[in-house]
C-alpha cells in the first residue's frame, strides 16, 4: 500500500492490531497522539517525509523492524508499553525519541541513524537493545534511564555520544562499542556491571563524576582521545587490563572502593591520579608509562602493586599515602622520580628496579622496609629515607650516590658501586623543597633516630663512607677492601660485655670496640659469659680465623684516619683472634697469651703498671730477704816498708759481702733495697753491696722490668697519640 499525499491519523485510536507493513508513505506521516490498543506493525514500512508518532501510545508490541525513515522520525512522548523493536530500521533524517517511555523491551539492533538520534529523557523500563546499531550523527542519551540491562554491543557512534546524567540500573554493555567522536557520560550512575571490554574511543571520553556501583570492565578498551575520570566512583573492581590509552588521561580526585586492575595497560600520553583513593588492591603490574605519570597525594589504603611496569617519562608519587604494601619490583623508571613526602605505611618493595635518571629519591617516611636489593642506579643520586628498615642486597650504583637516613637498620650485603657512595645519619627531620619539615608520625614510636649498620658482607668498601652510623651489629666478614672504608663523625662500634663476678672463674674484660661476629663466637663457645650477644643474625660461622683479617683491615682504616685509640681497638681485636685461632703453632699461641697476660698487646697500660709493681715489690722483699749483704764488706791495706827507703806498695782487700741474719726487714735495708729496685728499673746499676743472690735478683729485675715499664708507656702513648 503506498500513501501518495499526507496520512494523518492524529489521536486516532486502533483498537485491533494495526498493519502497516510495506507500507509507503510519499507525504507525512501523522500519528500524533495515536493510540495503539493491539499490535502495532510497521516492518519494512518507508516514511519518504516526516513521520511523526509524537505522544502516540502503543499498548502492545510494535514493530518498526527493517522500517525506512528517510526524513525526521518523532517519537518525543510516546509510550511504548509492549515491546518495542527497531532492528534494522533506518533513519535518514533526526531521529527523536525525547521523553519516550519504554515499559516493555526496546530493540534498535542494526539500527543505522544518519543524523541526530536523540533519546534524552527516556525511560526504558525493560531491556534496551542497541547492538550493532550506527548512529552517524550525534547520538543523545542525556538524562536518560535504564530500568534493565542496556545492550550497546558493537554500536558505532561516528559523531559525539552524549550520555551525561544517564542512570544503568543493571548490566551497561558498551564491548566492542566504537566512538569516533566526543562520548560523554559525565554524572552516570552504573548501578551494575558496566562492560566496556574492547571499546574504542577515538575521540575523547568524558566519565567525570561517573559512580559506578558495580564492576567497570574496560579490559583491552582504546583511548586515542583524551580520557577524562576525574571525580568519578568506582564502587566495584575497576578492571582496566590491557587498555591503551593513546592520548592524555585523568582520573584525578577518583575514589576506587573496589579492586583497581591496570595490568599491561599502556599510558602513552600524560595520565594523572592525582588526590585519587584506592580503598582496596591497586594492580598496575606490567603497565607502561610513555608520558608523565602523576601519582600526587593519592592514597593506597591497600597493596599498590607496580611490578614490572615501565615509566618512561617522569613518574610523580609526591605526597602519596600508602597504608598497605607497595611492590614496585622490576619496575623500570627512565625519567625522573618524584617520591617527596611520600608515606609508606607498609614495606615499600624495589626489588630490581631500574632508576636511569633519577637523581633525588625520597625524603619519604616509611614504617615498615624500604627494599632496593637487586635496584639499580644509573645516574648520581640522593636517597632521603626515614624509615624502619632498609635493605641493598645487591644493589647496583653506576655513580655517585648519598644514601641520608633517619631510624633505619640498613642491610648493604653485596651492594656494588664503582664510585663514592656515602650513608649517612641524618640528625634532624628531613625538609621537603617547599620548607615544610616531613611528617614522621608513622615512625613516632621509634624514640631514637639513630641509623644502624647491619651488614656490609660482600661489599668492596673502597669507595664506601659511613657517617654518624652505628656499626655495634653489623656484619663485616667478607667485606672486600676494608682498610680502604672511611668513617666519619660518630661512628659506633660494639663494646665488650662489663665485668661478671658473679661466676667462677670471675671475669673482668676491659673496654674496648668488639665486632658483632666477636660477639657471636664468644657467645657460642662453652662456659661463654651470658652478655655475649648470640643473637646476631646472619652472624654464621665465622671464627677467629675469618675475624682477624678484619681486625686488621679496620685497625689501618682507622690508622689512615689519624684515629689511633680506635686502630688500638681493632689491634687489640686482631691479637685476640690470632691467639684463638686454629691455624697458629702452640709457641706462637704461648708467647700471644703472654703478651696479653703482661700488657693486654701493648695496649694496656694498668696491665703492665700492675705488672711493674708486682715485679719491684717482689724485687724488694727478695733484696731485704736474699741480696742486700749483713755489713759493709770493710777495706783492708797492707804493705811493706823496706829496710833502705824507697817506694812503698800497699795491697787493698775487701772482705765478701756476707749474707744477713737476724732482723732482715728493717727500715734500713728497705731503702737500700727500694733504691736498687728503682734503679733497675730504668735500667742502672744501684751500687749496693750485694749477696750473691742478690746479684742474680737484680740482673733479673733489670731485665724485666724497663720491658713492662715500657709496655706501659707504649700503652699510654697509644691511647692519647692521634
Amino acid at each position: 500500500m503506498t500513501f501518495e499525499g499526507d496520512a494523518g491519523f492524529e489521536s486516532v485510536t486502533f483498537e485491533g492490531a494495526a498493519w502497516f507493513e510495506s507500507v509507503t508513505f510519499e507525504g507525512f506521516a501523522r500519528f500524533e497522539s495515536a493510540t495503539f490498543k493491539d499490535v502495532a506493525r510497521f516492518e519494512s514500512a518507508t516514511f519518504k517525509d516526516v513521520a511523526r508518532f509524537e505522544s502516540a501510545t502503543f499498548k502492545r508490541d510494535a514493530w518498526f523492524a527493517a522500517a525506512s525513515f528517510e526524513q525526521d522520525a518523532g517519537f518525543e512522548s510516546a509510550t511504548f508499553e509492549g515491546d518495542a523493536r527497531f532492528g534494522s530500521a533506518t533513519f535518514k533524517g533526526d531521529a527523536g525519541f525525547g521523553s519516550a517511555t519504554f515499559k516493555g523491551d526496546a530493540w534498535f539492533a542494526a539500527a543505522t541513524f544518519e543524523q541526530d538520534a536523540g533519546f534524552e529523557w527516556v525511560t526504558f523500563e525493560g531491556v534496551a537493545g542497541f547492538g550493532s546499531a550506527t548512529f552517524e550523527g550525534d547520538a543523545g542519551f542525556r538524562s536518560v534511564t535504564f530500568e534493565q540491562d542496556a545492550g550497546f554491543e558493537s554500536v558505532t557512534f561516528k559523531d559525539d555520544a552524549w550520555f551525561e546524567s544517564v542512570t544503568f540500573k543493571r548490566v551497561a554493555g558498551f564491548g566492542s562499542v566504537t566512538f569516533k567522536r566526543v562520548a560523554r557520560f559525565g554524572s552516570v550512575t552504573f548501578k551494575r556491571v558496566a562492560g566496556f571490554g574492547s571499546a574504542t574511543f577515538e575521540g575523547d571520553a568524558g566519565f567525570r563524576s561517573v559512580t559506578f556501583e558495580g564492576d567497570a570492565r574496560f579490559e583491552s578498551v582504546t583511548f586515542k582521545g583524551f580520557a577524562g575520570f576525574g571525580s568519578a566512583t568506582f564502587k566495584g573492581a575497576a578492571r582496566f587490563e590491557s587498555a591503551t590509552f593513546e592520548g592524555a588521561i585523568g582520573f584525578e580526585s577518583a575514589t576506587f572502593k573496589g579492586n583497581a586492575w591496570f595490568e599491561s595497560a599502556t599510558f602513552e600520553g600524560a595520565i594523572g591520579f592525582e588526590s585519587a583513593t584506592f580503598k582496596r588492591d591497586a594492580w598496575f603490574g606490567s603497565a607502561t608509562f610513555k608520558d608523565i605519570a602523576g601519582f600526587g597525594s593519592v592514597t593506597f589504603k591497600d597493596i599498590a602493586w607496580f611490578e614490572s611496569a615501565t615509566f618512561k617519562g617522569a613518574a610523580g608519587f609526591g605526597s602519596a599515602t600508602f597504608e598497605g604494601d607497595a611492590g614496585f619490583e622490576s619496575v623500570t623508571f627512565e625519567g625522573a622520580v618524584w617520591f617527596g613526602a611520600v608515606t609508606f605505611k607498609g614495606a615499600a618493595r624495589f626489588e630490581s628496579a631500574t632508576f636511569v635518571e633519577a637523581d633525588q629519591f625520597g625524603p619519604l617516611v616509611c614504617a615498615g622496609r624500604v627494599v632496593l636489593s637487586g635496584a639499580r642506579f644509573g645516574g648520581p643520586v640522593t636517597l632521603s629515607f626515614a624509615a624502619r628498615r632498609l635493605e641493598c642486597r645487591r644493589t647496583r650504583w653506576s655513580s655517585t650516590a648519598e644514601i641520608r637516613l633517619r631510624y633505619a637498620t640498613v642491610d648493604f650485603a653485596h651492594a656494588v658501586f664503582e664510585y663514592p657512595l656515602t650513608i649517612a645519619a641524618e640528625p634532624d627531620t628531613f625538609v621537603l623543597t617547599d620548607g615544610r619539615p616531613l611528617d614522621e608520625d608513622p615512625l613516632l614510636r621509634l624514640s631514637d633516630p639513630e641509623v644502624r649498620v647491619a651488614s656490609l658482607r660482600g661489599v668492596d668498601a673502597a669507595h664506601l663512607v659511613l657517617a654518624d652510623v652505628d656499626l655495634s651489629g653489623c656484619l663485616f666478614a667478607g667485606t672486600v677492601h676494608l682498610d680502604q672504608l672511611r668513617l666519619e663523625g660518630a661512628c659506633t662500634f660494639d663494646t665488650a660485655p662489663p665485668a661478671s663476678w658473679r661466676r667462677w672463674p670471675p671475669v673482668r674484660f676491659t673496654e674496648r670496640r668488639v665486632l658483632a661476629e666477636e660477639h657471636h663466637w664468644r657467645a657460642s663457645q662453652p662456659g661463654a659469659v651470658r652478655d655475649w650477644n648470640v643473637a646476631v643474625l646472619g652472624a654464621g660461622r665465622a671464627g677467629p680465623l675469618q675475624l682477624a683479617p678484619v681486625y686488621r683491615a679496620l685497625r689501618k682504616a682507622f690508622e689512615d684516619g689519624k684515629h689511633e685509640p680506635g686502630a688500638a681497638d681493632f689491634y687489640y681485636g686482631e691479637m685476640e683472634m690470632r691467639r684463638h685461632a686454629d691455624d697458629i703453632p702452640r709457641s706462637e699461641r704461648g708467647l700471644l697469651t703472654a703478651y696479653w697476660a703482661l700488657s693486654g698487646y701493648g695496649l694496656r697500660a694498668s696491665r703492665a703498671l700492675a705488672w711493674l709493681g708486682t715485679a719491684m715489690l717482689l724485687t724488694i722483699v727478695l733484696l731485704m730477704a736474699f741480696g742486700l749483704a749483713k755489713d759493709t764488706p770493710k777495706q783492708t791495706a797492707t804493705g811493706t816498708v823496706p829496710a833502705s827507703g824507697g817506694k812503698v806498695t800497699f795491697e787493698i782487700d775487701k772482705d765478701d759481702p756476707q749474707n744477713p741474719t737476724g732482723d732482715r726487714f728493717t727500715g734500713k735495708r728497705f731503702e737500700k733495697a727500694l733504691n736498687c729496685t728503682l734503679n733497675s728499673v730504668v735500667f742502672r746499676s744501684s751500687g749496693q753491696d750485694l749477696t750473691t743472690a742478690g746479684t742474680y735478683i737484680e740482673m733479673t729485675s733489670r731485665l724485666t722490668e724497663p720491658v713492662l715499664l715500657g709496655l706501659a708507656v707504649l700503652a699510654i702513648r697509644n691511647r692519647v697519640k692521634r
